[in-house]
């Protein structure tokens, strides 16, 4: 290992999402076209470092380019309506043959132990069975689109004592009536349900469409389900972008709370998206995911883990837990998904009308994003609302950063008198106020 130090701080990086996710139940669905472009075995072996980590997974395959294949083998012509396949008979025939062969090629990919390689002692159990009931879609604008269907039910209370036993499902997008007839599906459909339906933490498509950008041209990272709708109607977005995210908002208002659109084309894009903090590709959430709010006690842990670093390094004043615990209605934090990025803290000094903001720090993952500034606003108005009108912080290193946003320098003796006797000449920090 050529960085062993880089290797640690990476792996406690990750240890939040670890402990926040397992137990948790994903759904990941993938197209046809990932398997038909090699990329299965290596997404098996992600996928099973999940279940690995104690993460319960779902999986559904899709199967569109397999079917076209079965379809010029047999010299018949693919039908669509509105984007939906027409499945007659004969085609069914072929969705059958296409669904089978890819069942059978993602068992044999969960089924890989060889020595060193990262399935190595894995023993990964994958069940299918006839779990998806569906109906067909019937006559749309005059057109019978025969056996192509949507997913009516899926066999949850079957598909939990799977998962809770240590094996992962596989859906196919087929489903099946209760008169016994079979109908093809889409994937989409067939992921949402079954996220729906298992009340998933997390709905993932790994898709073989980019990332995706908004109407100016930027990466689109993250939306609630409101943003989306937004975005679908601009009319800006490829057509199969498009039919992903219209399904994320289909999940996200029947309750799922992340849905998330990752590019195949990166290697561990799926890892990538679970375990950092900006991910690969876009997440769809029924709210904001990041908040700005005051600190609880349940914060203090998550506080301590940011600062210790600087408080290491001399860059802040050293603070036990049983004091940040004693102070903590002092503080604000910074919340991604449930992990804190960021902190500071509001003291008071009421007799001057002044207060102290200390202890501000972001994550250096995310430094450069604004974070900061939005902390320092933050508790701008909470000192306004307090009803004070100066804010003064004491720095050692930052002091360029708060003047260029108004912030100036001033003296010991322009602090709060109590202020003033608890100054520490050793560090000599400079004092900056401004005016609120």
């Amino acid at each position: 290992m050529e960085n062993p130090i880089e290797f640690v701080q990476w792996l406690r990086s990750v240890a939040p999402y670890i402990h926040a996710f397992r137990g948790k139940t994903f759904v990941v669905a993938f197209p046809g076209e990932l398997v038909m472009a090699g990329a299965l075995p290596l997404l098996a072996q992600d996928l099973s470092l999940l279940h690995a980590l104690g993460i319960k997974v779902v999986i559904v395959h899709g199967s569109r380019p397999q079917v076209e294949e079965q379809l010029g083998l047999r010299n018949l012509k693919a039908r669509y309506h509105n984007g939906l396949r027409i499945t007659d008979a004969p085609a069914m025939e072929c969705v059958k043959e296409a669904a089978g062969e890819l069942r059978l090629d993602i068992e044999a990919a969960f089924s890989q132990g060889l020595p060193n390689t990262p399935m190595a002692h894995a023993a990964i159990r994958i069940i299918s069975g006839n779990f998806v009931t569906a109906r067909p879609i019937g006559v749309i604008d005059g057109v019978d689109l025969e056996f192509t269907g949507v997913a009516r039910k899926i066999a949850y209370e079957t598909i939990h004592p799977i998962l809770s036993a240590g094996g992962l499902v596989l859906l196919s997008p087929l489903g099946f009536s209760p008169t016994g007839e079979a109908f093809n599906l889409t994937m989409e459909d067939v992921a949402v349900a079954a996220a729906t339906a298992l009340r998933a933490d997390k709905l993932i498509f790994i898709t073989e469409t980019p990332l995706m950008s908004d109407v100016e041209g930027r990466d689109v990272r993250e939306l609630t389900a409101a943003q989306a709708n937004t975005l679908l109607n601009a009319s800006v977005l490829p057509p199969d972008s498009a039919f992903y995210l219209q399904h994320c908002v289909k999940a996200s208002r029947s309750g799922v709370p992340r849905c998330h659109i990752v590019p195949f084309e990166m290697d561990g894009s799926a890892l990538l998206e679970i375990f950092t903090h900006d991910g690969v590709g876009t997440m769809v959430s029924t709210e904001n995911l990041e908040t700005l709010r005051e600190a609880t006690i349940e914060d203090v842990g998550g506080i301590l883990k940011l600062i210790e670093p600087l408080e290491a390094d001399g860059t802040l004043v050293k603070r036990g837990r049983e004091l940040i615990e004693r102070e903590i209605d002092y503080f604000s934090v910074i919340e991604h998904d449930g992990v804190i990025f960021g902190c500071a803290a509001l003291y008071p000094f009421p007799a001057e009308k002044m207060a102290e903001m200390a202890c501000l720090t972001v994550n250096p993952e995310v430094q450069s994003q604004g974070d900061g500034e939005r902390i320092l606003k933050h508790m701008e108005n909470r000192a306004r609302a307090a009803g004070f009108n100066k804010l003064f912080v004491l720095t050692t290193r930052t002091a360029h950063w708060f003047i260029k946003r108004g912030f100036v320098p001033a003296t010991v003796d322009d602090l709060p008198k109590d202020r003033q006797h608890m100054y520490n000449w050793q560090r000599k920090s400079l004092v900056l106020i401004k005016q609120l």
